[in-house]
């Protein structure tokens, strides 16, 4: 039995049963992966799935036991590869982050730069997705990090490191109804009007929606995205009042005019979510470092170990947070 071995019969398992796919994934021959799982299997002394001709039906129930298995094996070699990188304190590799379309764009660009002029032969790969997306790739081990955001608790899913807070805006064009100076409008206020926010609002619980039902009101939202930039270019349309994050909104926004969302609107977290039982690399950590700088690297050693049971300070806002990024 080899590492290879179970590395095919996983990427089978994967494929749902698709030799020819699985084969692909793992850069090998579709004959040389069917002849290796023979050999699995003629050295276990059972079938690890059901066949129809030259198809592979479905897994036996043993086999179920030996992919859960060597699932297992797998991460824990990838496990001490990873360990003996950080020993032989080797400087190439890659980075894959998972996270939103606000954090990839305002948040990430100067602390991946400084992770970069650490690290020159580390590639860093980015994959925008929903929070609830992010953290399923975290979970199927598709990503190194996890960077989401919360309204209430800290995310279920691996280890979560708050990074910092930040509130939302509201925001509309120069001259709207809205604009008036020294008045700053309220929920009921705002549901007079179209909203615009992220995608997560038309979730049945979300916060934005939880602010709004706390004063007997429902938001009229007239459109959501998962982009921040396009939020900003339907508000400039006249489309509707936007809701977003505060890191999204620059001085290069000067036609649109921003405040802080009625208080009922809660304030946000942002978390850096670690995988379990996975050994990440160095810079890695050192990324968490960054956006964390009120974290002892130590202490986040000492947790993602098991060492020590995770005690964070409270993050800082967002406002001080980015004067220590850039600076």
């Amino acid at each position: 039995m080899t590492l290879t071995q179970l590395r095919y019969l996983v990427a089978i398992a994967d494929a749902e049963l698709n030799i020819t796919q699985a084969a692909t994934r793992v850069h090998a021959t579709q004959p040389g992966l069917s002849k290796q799982l023979k050999q699995l299997e003629d050295e276990l002394g059972f079938l690890l799935f059901v066949r129809k001709g030259r198809s592979l039906e479905s897994v036996t129930p043993a086999g179920e036991e030996v992919i859960a298995r060597a699932r297992l094996v797998l991460a824990e070699a990838n496990n001490i590869r990873t360990y003996a990188a950080n020993q032989r304190r080797e400087s190439h590799g890659q980075l894959i982050l998972t996270t939103t379309h606000t954090q990839a764009r305002f948040v990430l660009p100067p602390a991946v730069a400084r992770i970069k002029q650490a690290y020159p032969q580390v590639s860093v790969h980015l994959q925008q997705a929903a929070e609830s997306d992010a953290l399923d790739l975290l979970g199927q081990g598709d990503a190194d990090i996890a960077i989401v955001s919360t309204a209430g608790g800290e995310p279920s899913t691996g280890i979560a490191v708050p990074l910092y807070r930040w509130r939302r805006l509201v925001l509309v064009p120069r001259g709207h109804a809205l604009d008036r100076a020294g008045q700053v409008p309220d929920l009921a206020a705002l549901a007079g009007h179209p909203l615009i926010s992220y995608e997560s609002s038309i979730r049945p619980g979300s916060s934005l929606r939880r602010a709004f039902a706390t004063r007997g009101l429902e938001p009229d939202l007239a459109l959501t995205a998962l982009d921040a930039d396009l939020i900003k270019t339907y508000v400039r349309t006249g489309l509707g009042v936007g809701l977003l994050a505060e890191m999204a909104v620059s001085a290069g926004d000067s036609d649109l005019r921003a405040w802080p969302a009625p208080a009922p609107v809660p304030e946000c977290v942002a978390w850096a979510v670690l995988p379990r039982d996975r050994v990440l690399r160095d810079y890695a950590l050192e990324l968490v470092h960054v956006l964390a700088p009120q974290i002892d690297p130590r202490d986040l050693r000492r947790v993602l170990d098991g060492n020590q049971e995770a005690d964070w300070p409270s993050p800082p806002t967002w406002e001080s947070l980015t004067q220590t990024i850039t600076s």
